[in-house]
């Protein structure tokens, strides 16, 4: 019996388009909603559902629910109608066991087997599994598009790094070498001072207690002379 409520049905192809001539009774029970509504529109596997929404949108409950409705079973009351009359205010007063007394009652008079209301459960809950299974498949590629972009990112970025570090170093260098020049020309620079406080000690009287060994003491001895 088990085996028999949770089958899975065989393809039924939708029924012929029907034209109505009066309004729409909105009133009319779930399933025969679901059921209009895939023959006015073709019903959409919950796969085509995901490939269709944008990125972060997800399709309602219902319209998943319509992708199966051709494998639903043809019944008047299915489980989103128990599921109201569970939760219903009319039985919110009774126990667990009236409310299903009265639930197996209202199947009875309305002439729905049970297991195909236990049929519709599970199919619908199939549905949905495999919408989330396809919205996993689907961030999956997302986190993995947005992986390969975030890395050409990062090159592109260690690329133009190395480019700013090597103009950075080049000029480090620049000024290391004008540094060095300028030491060298520092150093020139004493040598020349040197020599020519040389040639002006031989321009003073000698004998003065005052060094030489600079041009302001060689120019302090010749005052001293004078």
């Amino acid at each position: 019996m088990l085996r028999k409520w949770f089958a899975v049905p065989e393809e039924v192809a939708p029924p012929p388009t029907m034209v109505r001539t009066g309004p729409v009774d909105h009133t009319q029970a779930p399933a025969a909603q679901y059921e209009e509504a895939a023959m006015r529109e073709p019903a959409q596997s919950p796969a085509a559902l995901v490939g269709n929404a944008p990125i972060g949108r997800y399709s309602s409950f219902e319209q998943i629910y319509q992708s199966a409705v051709n494998k639903l079973p043809r019944i008047s009351y299915n489980i989103l109608k128990v599921a109201e009359m569970v939760n219903s205010s009319h039985l919110s007063t009774m126990s667990t066991e009236a409310k299903r007394c009265s639930l197996l009652m209202a199947l009875e008079a309305a002439a729905v087997k049970v297991e195909d209301v236990l049929q519709d459960a599970v199919l619908r809950e199939r549905a949905l599994s495999e919408y989330e299974e396809a919205q996993k498949s689907r961030l999956k590629h997302f986190e993995q598009t947005k992986a390969e972009e975030n890395s050409k990112i990062q090159a592109e970025l260690e690329k133009l790094t190395k480019a700013h570090m090597s103009r950075i170093q080049s000029n480090l260098d620049e000024v290391a070498r004008e540094q060095d020049n300028f030491r060298a020309w520092q150093k020139s620079k004493h040598q020349e001072c040197d020599r020519l406080t040389d040639a002006a000690g031989y321009c003073v009287p000698q004998g003065s207690t005052i060094p030489v060994n600079s041009l302001a003491g060689v120019l302090e001895r010749a005052t001293m002379t004078q």
